[in-house]
């Protein structure tokens, strides 16, 4: 049910995104909401045990580790919350989903120092209330129950402008509360029997968003603060008064392991201190607000004009999550041996919310099928010939929304020659190929397409491949590993490289991508 819901929400997730209005806005909502629902899927089909219980349980610990932004962190407690309400149960009913939604709508408003209604709040607590209404009655089974929830979700966010005269200024409703009607409306979609139509349907339609101006008055912002906080005996009630000492916008939400925290501050310095001192930080993000509200009003005429949307092709959640975090309007997933069809990369297009689009195919087996594209729609598609996942992401970060679409293509294809790409995997067959005799099942390299390194083991392959780059003219490397690669084996792999060449900055990423244990970018 919740996979469906997830795939729904990927449906509206940058139609989401442009709903953001606020002073500050985050801009990506639907992104940080699509990538929380990502997250807790992938824990949830790691789960061993498939009770409603534990299948519950694991969508909230993954939801909260890859929570991003308030509308991801707010979403990981009403999946926490409905784990609460679906505890030591097998399966469920319509009165326990009921009771559930109402638990994720208690943990939901608790997650906030200062809840404000019109927001994905209002939604939560609003649909819940409906659920526990429609539960009472004698025909209250699980469909009627999620139906009365949608329907009442859909209300309350057409409502949220009433309540907040910032939306209804810019004539808008809630981005995080239009993420979870989303949600819940592909919840319902699977439990009518309509989850096939989610992949085919473009996804429910939001209202356009305005400019906002800036507001009077408003022109400090400080910095927004975010970090994943891992340690023993996390008091989160003494977090969160102590941030209260230093900032508002305050979440501080988890458990005695792992706490997720966000605040709004003008020393993040002294909030970084303060929190290593009880544990371990992780996936620190600091963004200076101020910065943000100048580049948004500024910015705002030039998007209303010449928005650029871009589709990316790309297998692995990591490198997903990878490519939408760079800016990537959508990413098609595919590549080696699931090639996408003119279709997938065709829908992928006309869904998007501008009239021009670079397609970035990241594979030299894709790119023939992107062009097709350009036939077949009346927008302007210009297909940067990228081959490799690195040349696809050194295109997308040239991009420039300034600009227009010709412009930026050129650009693009420019900084397709300034990345090197390594691919690390085992040899399906035996072969020679390029003077190198390869056994089945021997770890090869490839770089920039050309096989060049071959060898027992993975590790050495790529330090075999890594003797043919000029170290001299790159000077960063990111390592993505893939889903057969243990975490601990990539951290080892990269502390190696690091040993050898000490000048270089190594990144180190969870592509989790298929049939290659690594995918390595110098730059």
């Amino acid at each position: 049910m919740f996979g469906a819901a997830t795939r729904w929400l990927e449906r509206s997730a940058q139609a989401i995104n442009l709903l953001n209005v606020f002073p500050v806005p985050d801009g990506d909502t639907g992104i940080n909401m699509l990538l929380t629902m990502r997250a807790a899927m992938e824990e949830a089909r790691r789960a061993s045990d498939d009770s409603a219980s534990a299948i519950a349980q694991a969508m909230a610990r993954g939801s909260l580790m890859g929570a991003r932004g308030n509308s991801g962190v707010i979403l990981s407690q009403i999946l926490r919350g409905f784990a609460q309400g679906l505890e030591g149960k097998s399966s469920f009913t319509g009165k326990d989903l009921a009771a559930a939604l109402e638990q994720s709508s208690t943990l939901a408003y608790k997650a906030v120092t200062k809840p404000v209604e019109g927001t994905i709040l209002t939604v939560v607590r609003e649909a819940a209330a409906a659920a526990r209404n429609r539960s009472k009655s004698n025909s209250a089974d699980l469909t009627a129950i999620m139906e009365a929830t949608v329907e009442e979700a859909r209300d309350a966010v057409a409502r949220t402008p009433s309540l907040l005269p910032v939306l209804r200024q810019a004539g808008v409703v809630d981005a995080g509360g239009q993420g979870l009607y989303v949600v819940l409306e592909g919840a319902l979609r699977y439990l009518k029997g309509e989850s096939e139509d989610i992949d085919q349907d473009l996804g429910p339609a939001t209202i356009s968003p305005q400019a906002v101006l800036d507001p009077a008055g408003e022109t400090q912002y400080g910095y927004c603060t975010e970090f994943l906080l891992e340690g023993e005996n996390l008091n989160q009630d003494a977090i969160r008064e102590w941030l209260l000492g230093v900032g508002d916008s305050v979440l501080v939400v988890g458990d005695d392991d792992a706490t997720r925290v966000h605040v709004h501050t003008h020393d993040p310095g002294a909030v970084l201190s303060y929190a290593t001192s009880l544990g371990t930080l992780r996936k620190i993000k600091i963004d200076n607000m101020e910065d943000q509200h100048q580049d948004f009003i500024a910015s705002q005429p030039q998007l209303q004009v010449s928005q650029i949307s871009t589709v990316a092709v790309a297998a692995g959640d990591g490198l997903i999550q990878a490519f939408y975090s760079i800016g990537a309007t959508t990413v098609v997933s595919g590549g080696d041996t699931m090639n996408p069809s003119v279709q997938e990369l065709l829908q992928a297009v006309e869904s998007a919310p501008s009239n021009q689009i670079a397609i970035l195919p990241n594979n030299s087996n894709v790119i023939l099928t992107a062009s097709r594209v350009q036939e077949l729609t009346e927008k302007r598609v210009a297909v940067v010939p990228s081959k490799t996942i690195p040349q696809g992401i050194a295109a997308l970060l040239a991009l420039n929304y300034e600009t227009d679409l010709e412009a930026n293509s050129e650009a693009m294809k420019r900084a397709l020659s300034t990345v090197l790409s390594g691919e690390v995997t085992r040899a399906v067959r035996a072969m020679e190929l390029d003077g190198l005799k390869i056994s089945r099942g021997q770890a090869i390299a490839f770089l920039d397409g050309k096989l060049v390194a071959s060898a027992e083991s993975i590790s050495q392959a790529v330090a075999n491949m890594l003797s043919h780059v000029d170290f001299e003219q790159y000077g960063l490397l990111t390592i993505y590993y893939g889903a057969d690669t243990e975490t601990a084996e990539a951290q080892e792999l990269s502390e190696s490289i690091q040993e050898q060449y000490p000048s270089l900055e190594i990144e180190l990423v969870a592509g989790r991508q298929p049939h290659y244990n690594y995918i390595i970018s110098a730059e």
